[in-house]
């Protein structure tokens, strides 16, 4: 026991003899708290297995165990022992010597202790921190990467920010713009409807000026596909050989910007109806079968030349659904997904314009006019339902080809009569709304059209982009004297 007790003032005196030595950072390279657990660990994994100790050795770092644990030996807080308990007092002993030294001195002791005892304590302190400091690397490498990728992603949102204020910015000059011009004639026209009531006219201006940028920006995308089609079929090998050129067929704020004339009025507003009649020219068809000794110049001037439709609404939209629901049921109809729905109006030998009102529950539907010029076999409304475009008989590409001549004949009339000779001919079809979707369940959409001939009025009313939701649809349509 002598020879114990001198062996444990030697470690305790060089324990003591560490407050000189470098810190446990500096020479490890981790905390001493962090270290100390590291060596305990190890010590209780390896002991008796990859290193061996003697009786007195394990005595020590039981000591500065202890030491590291509770503090300075006390006999009040040592447990009892036995009187063969042998193992208990040399250990009570070896840590009574550790006299007053400090909890971080124990710690240290017990590293360096356990440092000299076994040689492979080193090797594996290394391989901890060189894993540590790997794993620092990586996250620090992940950190910059996430940066890097929040920073990305912030630029493309504040580009996508910029480029939208922009666009909408440009949007609403051009509808301010196309305001100041229409303003004065849709006053006149307001006071006429609401005689003496500010606040009414100021409603209906404003869904006049709304529908009317509606529908100049809709011309100028129809004047826009119509010259791109028209560059492409005249470029088209010129397309092949140089795949870089693209003709852009939508319509972007900047050329209506451009195309719009902001100080001359009149000249504005005669420029869009003559690209209008241009336009709806070259979408009337001759009927199949019919040459030009059976179609003379003069009709055909009757029906070629067709003034633009009025369109605008207005707010009643509860009281309109309750009077058409009181009706005779004809005005109501449910349109399935995916279905479109073509009310056909002939002409009134009596009437000289067509009006129509209409709105719907809760979701907008598509909405567009047609005129089938074409004698009417009836004088009653009738409605069909046709399965997507499956029997659109108007949106024929063949049949509305701007590139075919009505006076010299349909080419295809002639591809008609090769594919089908018994297939009944049609009859020509010139588009006075084009179909677009409209959010007729805030508002009752009303709109007006004078008559261009006889025939037959097509109002369509389309819910084929619609893949699960069914359409109720309100609709009152009648004639003026």
């Amino acid at each position: 026991m002598a020879s114990g007790t001198s062996g444990t003032n030697s470690s305790s005196g060089a324990a003591q003899s560490t407050d000189k030595a470098p810190s446990s950072a500096e020479k490890w390279g981790f905390p001493l708290i962090e270290l100390y657990r590291l060596a305990f660990t190890f010590y209780k994994r390896n002991s008796g297995k990859a290193i061996h100790l003697s009786y007195e050795d394990n005595l020590k770092l039981i000591a500065f165990k202890q030491q590291a644990a509770l503090g300075p030996f006390n006999t009040s807080r040592a447990p009892a022992l036995g009187v063969l308990d042998v193992i208990g007092r040399d250990r009570q002993q070896h840590w009574q010597l550790l006299g007053e030294i400090t909890r971080e001195q124990a710690m240290e002791g017990f590293v360096d202790l356990l440092d000299t005892m076994c040689s492979a304590f080193r090797p594996y302190i290394e391989a901890v921190r060189q894993d540590r400091d790997e794993t620092l690397r990586k996250e620090l490498r992940l950190m910059e990467q996430e940066k890097e990728a929040r920073e990305r992603q912030e630029n493309a949102q504040q580009e996508l920010l910029e480029e939208g204020y922009k666009e909408e910015l440009q949007r609403r000059q051009l509808q301010d713009a196309l305001n100041k011009q229409t303003y004065q004639q849709f006053k006149l026209y307001a006071e006429k409807q609401f005689p003496g009531n500010p606040e009414q006219q100021a409603v209906l201006i404003h869904q006049l000026q709304r529908e009317h940028y509606h529908q100049y920006m809709q011309q100028l995308h129809l004047q826009n596909q119509n010259q791109n089609q028209n560059t492409e079929d005249k470029s088209h090998q010129e397309e092949e050989n140089a795949p870089g050129n693209n003709n852009n067929s939508s319509t972007d704020l900047p050329n209506a910007m451009e195309g719009l004339k902001l100080g001359d009025v009149e000249t504005q507003q005669q420029q869009q109806q003559q690209q209008l009649a241009e336009e709806q020219h070259g979408h009337v068809e001759q009927t199949e079968g019919v040459g030009q000794d059976q179609l003379g110049e003069e009709e055909y001037d009757d029906y070629v030349m067709i003034c633009p439709a009025k369109i605008w609404t207005r707010p009643d939209i509860e009281q309109f659904k309750t009077e058409v629901s009181a009706g005779d049921g004809d005005g109501v109809i449910t349109i399935g997904h995916g279905d479109t729905v073509t009310v056909r109006v002939p002409t009134n030998m009596n009437g000289k314009c067509i009006f129509w009102e209409f709105a719907t529950d809760s979701y907008d539907i598509g909405f567009g006019i047609y005129f089938e010029w074409a004698k009417p076999v009836t004088n009653e409304v009738t409605v069909h339902v046709s399965d997507s475009d499956e029997d659109e008989d108007c949106v024929d590409e063949d049949y509305l080809s701007t590139t075919e001549d009505l006076e010299s004949g349909s080419l295809s009339q002639e591809r008609g009569a090769v594919n089908n000779p018994t297939a009944a001919p049609k009859a020509p079809i010139s588009i006075i709304v084009p179909i677009y979707r409209r959010e007729c369940y805030n508002e009752v959409y009303v709109g007006s059209h004078s008559y261009p001939g006889e025939g037959v009025y097509l109002l369509k009313f389309d819910n084929s982009y619609s893949i699960w939701r069914n359409k109720t649809l309100y609709y009152r349509v009648y004639y003026e004297r």
